[in-house]
C-alpha cells in the first residue's frame, strides 16, 4: 500500500519556530527541538526546517541548531536558508542534514545546484521554488524570503532545476501560505506534469482532504504543509499534531 509522505515544514527565525501567512508577520510559536521531540513520538515521516530570514540578512541556518535536530531527530529532515556555497552544503550534511534546500541561489547561482548535485548526490539537493500570482494572474518565482521578483517562469525554472541536478522540489505558494484553505492545485499539477523528478505540494493545506486533493488532483509526490501540523481549531491555538498512519491509509486507499 502506497503512501505519500506528509512533510511538516517549520519556519526558523533565530532560534525559535514561527509561522508566517503570506510570508509576512512571523508568530512565535515555540521551541524547535521540542517539536522535534512530540514529530518524534507522532511518527512523522520526515521534517523541514527553513530560516526564513537567512537570505534577506546573507547568513545561513545555522549549524549549532541543525546538529541539536540531527540528535534528537528520529526521521530525515532537510534545511534551508541561505546556503550558497559547498562547504556550508558539506557541514549541514554533515551535521545530520539528509537533504538541502536551495530558494535564492538556485536562481542567482544556479550552478550551485550542478556542482553539489555531483558533489553529494541529487539525492541531497532540494530546490524550493516560491511562487506568487500578478495582477494579471500569471506565477512568478520570488526570492530572499518571497522579498524580491526573480522575473522567472515557474515552469522553465523547475525545469532548470531538474536538468541542473536537483533531485526533488518544493513548490510553495505564497498567496496562499498560513491561509488553510488549500494548495493552489493547478501551480502544483502544472510543476508536476512538466518535470519527472519527485515534487512536494506546499503552502495552503488546511485539513486531511487538501493533502488527498493535491495527491490525486494536483499530482503532487508529497504533501507539505505548516499551519495544519502547528495549529489546531478557529483560534488557532499551538497544538504541534501529525495524522496517524490509520488514518492516512483510509485517506489515500478509499
Amino acid at each position: 500500500m502506497f503512501l505519500p509522505r506528509i512533510i511538516p515544514v517549520l519556519l526558523l527565525k533565530g532560534k525559535g519556530l514561527v509561522k508566517t501567512v503570506k510570508f509576512k508577520d512571523p508568530k512565535y510559536i515555540g521551541d524547535p527541538i521540542n517539536a522535534v521531540k512530540i514529530f518524534n513520538d507522532l511518527k512523522a515521516d520526515e521534517l523541514v526546517f527553513l530560516d526564513i530570514t537567512a537570505s534577506k540578512e546573507n547568513s545561513t541556518i545555522s549549524e549549532d541548531l541543525v546538529k541539536d535536530i540531527g540528535d534528537e531527530a528520529f526521521m530525515p529532515f532537510g534545511v534551508g536558508g541561505g546556503i550558497n556555497n559547498i562547504r556550508q552544503i558539506e557541514l549541514l550534511l554533515k551535521a545530520g542534514a539528509e537533504k538541502v534546500i536551495i530558494n535564492t541561489n538556485a536562481v542567482i547561482k544556479p550552478e550551485l545546484i550542478a556542482e553539489a548535485a555531483k558533489i553529494f548526490g541529487s539525492q541531497s539537493i532540494v530546490v524550493s521554488l516560491d511562487a506568487k500570482k500578478s495582477l494579471f494572474g500569471k506565477y512568478g518565482c520570488w526570492i530572499k524570503g518571497g522579498q524580491d521578483n526573480a522575473k522567472t517562469d515557474p515552469i522553465e525554472f523547475a525545469k532548470k532545476a531538474q536538468d541542473l541536478g536537483a533531485g526533488e522540489l518544493i513548490i510553495n505558494s505564497i498567496d496562499l501560505d498560513g491561509m488553510m484553505t488549500g494548495y493552489d492545485i493547478s501551480l502544483v499539477k502544472m510543476i508536476a506534469d512538466s518535470v519527472s523528478i519527485p515534487v512536494v505540494a506546499c503552502g495552503g493545506a488546511g485539513n486531511l482532504e487538501h493533502f488527498k486533493k493535491a495527491y490525486f488532483e494536483g499530482n503532487a509526490h508529497a504533501l507539505a504543509a505548516g499551519s495544519t501540523f502547528v495549529f489546531h481549531g478557529p483560534r488557532r491555538a499551538v497544538l504541534i499534531n501529525y495524522p496517524s498512519k490509520s488514518e492516512l491509509k483510509q485517506l489515500f486507499n478509499e
